[in-house]
């Protein structure tokens, strides 16, 4: 990963969050306030933009201005969880300009730290950890030798925990007033963490 593979990778969530604007709407519209599909159609396109256009190579700096740029374009519970999972990406990259998939599971791991801290969450309360925490997990103990395949195994992995959150009981946030009534529900948040990794996974098998 370097700046340009990291702008293309942002360009593609971004064209899928677009493309699913209305539909995060919808299951926002279950338990939340509705405006999911909105602030992460916009936040992903601001950091599209935001990253085509940047100058800077250090990966960490970039990451840390992207969490900005998300949190300033999504003001949303999501869009700031988003950004905390970017600052923490950018301390692990510091100073590089050049990142592996080793090391971009490991930026990854340090950013679900970072949002399981500030959030006080976990995987298993219904949240996006529960799409992003099983496509890290991939990542980390994946074969890098076939690139395409890791990132599609991760995708696939998001899925798999997105799915799953229907079984789950909401305990942070808005949909935690439904308590019980929750259960059956796929959680718009982790459908956000499945199509980021869908994204970068998409992106992944078209570039060179």
């Amino acid at each position: 990963m370097n700046v340009k593979s990291l702008a293309g990778a942002a360009g593609a969530i971004s064209r899928i969050m677009a493309e699913n604007r209305d539909y995060l709407v919808e299951l926002d519209q279950q338990n939340g306030d509705g405006d999911l599909g909105i602030s992460m159609a916009a936040g992903f396109k601001a950091l599209a933009e935001f990253l085509a256009a940047a100058d800077e190579k250090d990966l960490g700096k970039l990451l840390m201005k992207s969490g900005s740029v998300l949190n300033e374009a999504a003001p949303s519970s999501l869009g700031t969880i988003l950004s905390i999972g970017l600052m923490g990406m950018a301390k692990s990259l510091k100073g590089k300009e050049e990142a592996g998939i080793a090391e971009i599971a490991a930026a990854m791991e340090a950013g679900l730290s970072s949002i399981m801290e500030k959030a006080k969450s976990k995987p298993g309360e219904k949240t996006i950890l529960d799409a992003l925490c099983p496509a890290v997990g991939v990542l980390k103990n994946g074969d890098y030798a076939d690139k395409t395949a890791i990132w599609a195994k991760a995708a696939q992995a998001a899925a798999a925990g997105s799915e799953g959150t229907k079984a789950m009981k909401s305990v942070h946030g808005r949909a935690a007033y439904y308590g019980e009534k929750s259960i059956g529900v796929l959680d718009g948040g982790s459908v956000v963490g499945k199509l980021i990794f869908e994204g970068i996974a998409g992106y992944a098998c078209t570039k060179p």
